[in-house]
């Protein structure tokens, strides 16, 4: 039998970095993703954001590829806000897809839960890259010991 455990960190920004997802209607929005992550035989763990962009720690079975389950959400969840809430919705064509090891997946829930935190106390590109210095620094720990220096 095979075994996979393919944990993933997925970033979906609004085009142009608008502030288009109201918090009036985020809670049901973050439900619709779960249900279209689970609707893909995904398994939603985490989903926050801000009003321009969304985290989601997902885990995928190997029934599709990531480049596929990617597009597919972002298609499918855009059609929902436009339908249902915001006419003018539309993801940026990027995004961000990072693997995440199990030993730091905690620390990712936590960084996608305190999101608004986060986000409000360091607003800027350098965001995503100290998340991801802070993650590949935990895993050095994790992997190698707390001797682990620069």
């Amino acid at each position: 039998m095979s075994h996979t455990h393919l944990l993933y960190h997925i970033i979906y920004g609004t085009k142009n970095r608008l502030p288009l997802i109201s918090e009036s209607w985020e809670p049901d929005f973050y439900k619709q993703m779960g249900g279209i992550v689970r609707n893909h035989q995904g398994i939603p763990i985490e989903i926050n954001g801000m009003p321009d962009h969304l985290h989601m720690l997902v885990r995928i079975k190997p029934v599709i590829t990531v480049a596929d389950f990617l597009r597919q959400t972002k298609a499918i969840s855009s059609g929902w806000i436009r339908r249902a809430h915001e006419p003018k919705f539309r993801w940026q064509r990027r995004y961000g897809a990072f693997s995440v090891s199990e030993s730091v997946s905690e620390a990712v829930r936590k960084y996608i839960r305190n999101q608004k935190s986060i986000t409000r106390n360091r607003r800027s590109k350098t965001n995503i890259k100290s998340y991801c210095v802070c993650i590949a620094w935990s895993s050095m720990r994790n992997i190698c010991g707390s001797d682990v220096r620069w």
